[in-house]
């Protein structure tokens, strides 16, 4: 049978009012359109729906019969439309975020933070990893956008969001600890610690890079720990190590972090994702992010 929605919304109304006119009227449309629409439903049902005479009109055995699963219908039919309707606003779904650093304070946090409290219908998955990895699997549409430094990479969407300080993580009685900020000439003899995965051999490039520019031979253990055993471990006095302004803001029994006060030691941090991906949900994530980057750009009054 060829009906819609329409048609139990048209029925539903002429079942609670009293006349067609103001059944129309409830709908918004001319009583001669829902009139002509409910007999062609009768049609097609073989069976009258409604009594008509000049008081008005009345409901059949079968109408009365039909009216319970027509208004339990209408209701399943609308409560799929605002589904539909809220998937592709963004505001129900799924979202998978990538990362490369903790959810110290900072951007990143307020984001996340933020973009959960407006979305909670959105179910969010959290992937740290290094950016190689995030970018193959934004490519292969595993992830819906990352977190990342770096420069461009071809194929893929990116808007810088929010800079970051390159923080030195050093055991409390270090002698540098305390200095208010330091350069690479201060940690040219330092022995560095770095994690043993594609996060560390960015770093470690990035350590070799600048202390070689400046006459230096670097000093670089890897160990295959997470972050948060890796600032353990330069809190027992083994060595140092790098991260971001938002991870020094976690707080490691006998460690302490100092900036790198050099112009160039700062990390943009981009979003990154697909042009190829039409997650509603991504979407709505992009424009806060924009939004909030656009914000706190604007120097303070």
């Amino acid at each position: 049978m060829d009906f819609d929605v329409k048609d139990l919304e048209y029925f539903v109304s002429a079942a609670e009012h009293p006349s067609f006119r103001r059944a129309a009227a409830n709908v918004g449309v001319r009583q001669s359109v829902l009139s002509r629409r409910i007999r062609a439903l009768e049609d097609q049902l073989g069976v009258s729906l409604f009594e008509r005479d000049q008081s008005g009109v009345r409901l059949t055995v079968t109408g009365r019969r039909l009216l319970p699963r027509a208004r339990s219908s209408l209701s399943d039919l609308r409560a799929l439309a605002e589904i539909a309707s809220q998937a592709g606003r963004g505001a129900v779904g799924h979202l998978r975020i990538g990362t490369m650093q903790s959810l110290g304070p900072g951007f990143f946090r307020d984001l996340v933070s933020r973009y959960a409290q407006d979305h909670p219908d959105v179910d969010i998955d959290y992937l740290e990893g290094g950016r190689r990895e995030q970018l193959a699997l934004l490519r292969g549409r595993q992830l819906d956008v990352g977190l990342l430094t770096g420069a461009r990479s071809n194929g893929l969407e990116a808007t810088p969001l929010w800079r970051e300080r390159v923080m030195a993580a050093l055991p409390e009685d270090h002698p540098l600890a305390d200095r208010g900020d330091l350069g690479w000439g201060d940690l040219g003899d330092q022995r560095f610690l770095v994690p043993m995965n594609e996060s560390g051999q960015e770093i470690q490039d990035f350590i070799i890079r600048k202390l070689s520019d400046r006459g230096f031979r670097p000093s670089i253990t890897g160990h295959q720990v997470s972050r948060e055993l890796l600032m353990h471990l330069v809190g027992l006095g083994l060595g140092v190590a790098l991260t971001s302004e938002a991870a020094a803001g976690v707080h490691y029994a006998g460690v302490v972090f100092r900036p790198l006060s050099g112009p160039d030691d700062l990390l943009q941090f981009s979003a990154v994702w697909s042009r190829d991906n039409d997650n509603p949900a991504l979407r709505r994530f992009i424009s806060l992010a924009r939004s909030m980057a656009k914000r706190a750009a604007q120097p303070a009054n």
